[in-house]
């Protein structure tokens, strides 16, 4: 992702009283004769967010998605949306690009006189060229933009006021940690669109080859650096998947989870009532995650060589052929295995065929302080006229297009197999039944979703996680800086960007 920044207005704490109250009703929901906690940065208790409790209310509400539309927008409101996203493009799974395909339809049929004009744009493109856009007038109407994006333009001034009550639907149907993501300077500016949240990837025949019980995960961040210690030495294969290439965003979403398990953090986001304004990058917490990671890369050796460069993708074809024993990622990573073991080969074959028997899924291992992952997912956003192309924005078509994507069929459907939907009523659907149903150990990821974090809601995030944390692992990595030195040269980096923009 290209992280170039621009200016920004003054720097403010988004405002907390809409998640906390969407926390309260967020637990309520869940309740129904349970015992009920709150949680201030996603709004649900892990001890009722199991993976038991998901699997027992979907499937328990019928969803009418064109009379919900309907009372946001006339079903033969005549009108002309522009729209850019991220879509599939052709390594997505099948059942992604039938879905997405599906969708489109859908809206068509639903209402047949609003007519779409569509972009899907390259991940690592798409950013630079919304900003282009945007300054030279020609943005599209609305933006499907991951979870870090938005805030930029927010802050820029060139995303319109819009919340899920513009679409009919309450805040409390979507997470509290998901809606401070579309808040810049106590205004909403979008709605979620998906969330999602990692888990901890093992090989049990690795595990049981190195003399560890091969049905549990590491449970510390501590038991990560001693068991991929354990596996080099005991099977010559790799242990853990680091993963620290710059400017790619698979890093910060594996590395800033052991930050923050262990008590540090970028800025203060991982506390339940961040101020954005306090610099962790040289905190106890953060040198003791870049130790951990020095110790499997430099002293034991067992983590991949390739993890300077490595994204995820780099990882799962050693962990396919056996050679690496552990790594973070979505239930995607299983449908991915699963597809290329069936493609296997020749000698190939019975391994890859052995690896997909024995691959399991865990939570995140705990930290000092916590047990944690990134809170990611997409949000939905609508520009001002003064920066679309023709300088016009049909707020009723955004307005019906918006409704349809986010509501519960549509954030479930479209987050099929890597993801989960925006909109809580999601999870009691037929369709996330069905999903539980076809994807294995989707319901252990998605019990991560009350341990997840947002990264910082400010419009350096991107830079921050993509450019300064990854080089900041890289200086340790490569010995060009003692943990101490790397921490604190990535604090002041921090301190000078928040300070220069």
């Amino acid at each position: 992702m290209e992280t170039e920044r621009r200016a920004k207005p003054s720097f403010a704490c988004v405002d907390r009283r809409a998640f906390v109250a969407g926390s309260a009703a967020a637990a309520a929901w869940l309740a129904s004769g349970r015992r009920a906690l709150s949680d201030a940065k996603t709004g649900i208790d892990a001890a009722t967010w199991t993976p038991s409790y998901i699997t027992s209310i979907a499937g328990t509400v019928d969803i009418d998605t064109r009379a919900e539309c309907a009372k946001v927008v006339p079903l033969d409101y005549k009108g002309r949306l522009t729209y850019w996203w991220n879509g599939t493009n052709q390594a997505s799974p099948d059942i992604d690009k039938k879905f997405e395909a599906e969708f489109f339809q859908a809206f068509s049929e639903t209402y047949p006189n609003i007519e779409i004009e569509k972009q899907n744009l390259d991940y690592n493109q798409m950013l630079d060229k919304l900003r282009t856009a945007a300054l030279g007038n020609a943005a599209p109407m609305a933006a499907r933009l991951p979870i870090l994006w938005g805030v930029e333009f927010a802050a820029k001034g060139q995303l319109q006021e819009f919340s899920p009550a513009d679409v009919g639907y309450p805040v409390e149907d979507y997470w509290p940690g998901a809606m401070k993501s579309v808040a810049w300077q106590r205004k909403t500016y979008g709605v979620p669109t998906n969330n999602e949240t990692m888990g901890f990837i093992w090989n049990a025949a690795l595990f049981k080859a190195a003399g560890l019980d091969p049905e549990k995960a590491p449970p510390t961040w501590a038991d990560v650096v001693a068991y991929s210690k354990t596996i080099k030495d005991k099977t010559g294969k790799n242990g853990f998947g680091l993963v620290a290439r710059a400017n790619a965003g698979n890093t910060p979403f594996r590395f800033m989870p052991q930050i923050w398990a262990n008590g540090g953090g970028a800025l203060d986001e991982a506390d339940d009532h961040p101020t954005y304004k306090k610099i962790l990058l040289d905190s106890d917490g953060t040198k003791l995650s870049l130790q951990q990671i020095v110790d499997m890369y430099v002293r034991d050796r067992s983590a991949p060589a390739s993890a300077l460069t490595n994204t995820q993708t780099e990882n799962e074809d050693p962990f396919l052929a056996g050679n690496l024993a552990m790594m973070i990622g979505h239930p995607l990573e299983f449908a991915y295995m699963l597809d290329h073991a069936k493609k296997a080969t020749g000698a190939d074959k019975p391994i890859a065929d052995a690896v997909v028997a024995d691959m399991r899924y865990g939570q995140m291992p705990m930290g000092k302080a916590r047990r944690a992952v990134v809170f990611g997912g997409s949000n939905v956003h609508v520009f001002k006229p003064d920066v679309v192309d023709s300088g016009k924005v049909d707020t009723m078509a955004a307005k019906a297009f918006i409704a349809f994507l986010t509501g519960p069929e549509w954030s479930t459907k479209l987050s099929w197999d890597s993801s989960n939907p925006s909109n809580l009523r999601g999870f009691k659907s037929v369709w996330m039944k069905q999903r539980l149903a076809q994807i294995k150990f989707l319901d252990v990821t998605t019990s991560m979703l009350p341990y997840g974090i947002p990264f910082p809601v400010v419009p350096e995030s991107a830079e921050i996680m993509n450019i300064v944390v990854p080089e900041m692992m890289q200086n340790v990595l490569t010995q060009k800086m003692s943990v101490a030195d790397a921490s604190a040269a990535a604090a002041k980096r921090v301190k000078d960007l928040i300070g220069e923009l």
